[in-house]
């Protein structure tokens, strides 16, 4: 499996010399050691890093340049990389199913959609995902405290999840855009010259269903209006108006595979009800994701835009609870491709599987730096929803003066952990001096209502 171009066994590095290369990776250019600290965050020691980089260079997987105070580092592109020690991302069962997808088109029988292997899994009794491998996703995808609301984690990382989750996303989709690319364009929205428009909509696309899924943690389930609001969100300018949300009406085929999809709408709309009720019952939330992300791509329910709507799909349920979201991290697209070939072809879920656990594993290496080098205020991500809903409160109950202290104080004390309550107090107080006709959206406070509020506050104060 390749790794930023070169060939690596995922176990050989550690999780923090894993950070230290993603970080130099990330850079279009070398880099320097303080480029390298100022991304990985406090926790790294140059001392470490500067071991870790010499660790690296003399493996070959970076290279040095200059000398002392001007040295830089940047990872060295060899794909043709070959040492004994290197492990694929497969396993040999799943070598063995990728030859046979990898045979001429011409040397594989045509097959339809198989409703006997759908039929087959019992909900909470069959896993795609082993044993171990889930206990390993559970090991290292869990974050935050247990009674923390839905989508915290996200919230977190959510710049980061936006570009990494779009732009591997659409790279599995052949989308040209570089990392740095699509991180001008969503953060700044600064296209690419000569690059196709339907590249920049399906990258832009991307963060309007990013968003919904972290806006929407707190409500959000595994239902036919999250599916259908995902890929309408995913497929708006890609496929006709007619199209977009709605399952198809027409047959299509996919690409490169003997296997036949259904092409009779009711028989998707029925199929389609029966898995999302299945996945739903699903109880572990990495093998419902992985069941989403096997069945919603096998299924092809809509004209176009289904593996995107899949990989999103796959992340409502680690949203939802607060684990590492899948961003799809090193994934190649070949490899993609070939395993969904097994699971079009052969119903064989095992290659998918692997760069499934592969990915999430280096992911949640590499968020972890993220969240330190942020710096980012535990508190006030915590207790998002609660200082939301006082803020509604306040507004739309127009309290001031002393009222607004008192049922300040009396709320903090019945919702928020005693050790939280002094810098939650002051997360809620510059909340208040700085709401704004803008900072109403989403807080169920009309504009009326605030204006209202505001001129009591003023006339409090100036008394």
């Amino acid at each position: 499996m390749a790794v930023f171009g070169v060939k690596w066994p995922y176990m050989e590095l550690s999780d923090k010399k894993m950070a230290v290369l993603y970080a130099i990776s990330e850079e279009a250019e070398s880099c320097t050691l303080t480029e390298i600290l100022k991304k990985l965050g406090s926790e790294y020691k140059a001392r470490s890093v500067r071991r870790w980089l010499h660790n690296l260079a003399q493996e070959g997987i970076i290279e040095k340049v200059g000398k002392k105070k001007a040295t830089r580092y940047r990872v060295l592109v060899k794909s043709e990389r070959t040492i004994e020690t290197v492990r694929s991302t497969f396993s040999f069962e799943s070598e063995k199913i990728l030859q046979q997808v990898s045979r001429p088109l011409y040397e594989r029988t045509p097959v339809s959609y198989n409703d006997q292997w759908f039929q087959d899994y019992q909900p909470n009794q069959t896993f795609y995902l082993t044993e171990q491998a889930r206990r390993q996703l559970h090991g290292s995808g869990k974050r935050t405290f247990q009674n923390d609301p839905a989508g915290t984690y996200a919230h977190q990382i959510f710049n980061r999840l936006l570009i990494d989750l779009s732009y591997n996303s659409s790279r599995l989709e052949g989308n040209t855009y570089s990392l740095l690319d699509t991180e001008k364009l969503l953060l700044r929205g600064e296209g690419v010259e000569g690059k196709l428009h339907e590249e920049k909509v399906m990258i832009l696309n991307h963060k309007e269903a990013i968003r919904f899924l972290v806006d929407s943690a707190l409500k959000l389930g595994v239902n036919e209006e999250t599916v259908l609001t995902i890929h309408f969100l995913l497929s708006e300018g890609l496929v006709e108006p007619n199209e977009s949300g709605k399952v198809r009406s027409y047959a299509v085929r996919v690409g490169g595979s003997a296997y036949i999809p259904f092409d009779k709408r009711l028989d998707l709309e029925i199929r389609l009800t029966r898995l999302i009720k299945t996945a739903a019952q699903i109880q572990d939330p990495y093998e419902q994701s992985f069941f989403l992300l096997v069945h919603l791509s096998y299924l092809q329910a809509f004209t176009d835009v289904n593996k995107r709507t899949a990989r999103l799909c796959a992340n409502i349920p680690l949203i939802q609870q607060n684990q590492v979201p899948l961003s799809f991290n090193d994934v190649e697209r070949e490899d993609y491709t070939s395993a969904m070939m097994a699971v079009y072809e052969m119903q064989e879920v095992g290659p998918l599987g692997d760069l499934y656990v592969f990915s999430y594993l280096r992911t949640c290496a590499l968020y972890d730096s993220t969240v330190k080098a942020m710096g980012f205020d535990e508190v006030r991500i915590r207790y998002r929803q609660q200082r939301r809903n006082l803020v509604r409160d306040i507004v739309t109950q127009q309290l001031v003066g002393e009222s607004l202290q008192t049922y300040i104080q009396v709320e903090i004390k019945m919702l928020i952990q005693t050790s939280d309550q002094k810098a939650f107090l002051e997360d809620i107080q510059e909340d208040l001096d700085l709401l704004d006709e803008i900072r109403l959206v989403g807080l169920g406070v009309t504009r009326a209502q605030y204006y209202l509020w505001k001129e009591k506050k003023t006339k409090i104060s100036d008394c």
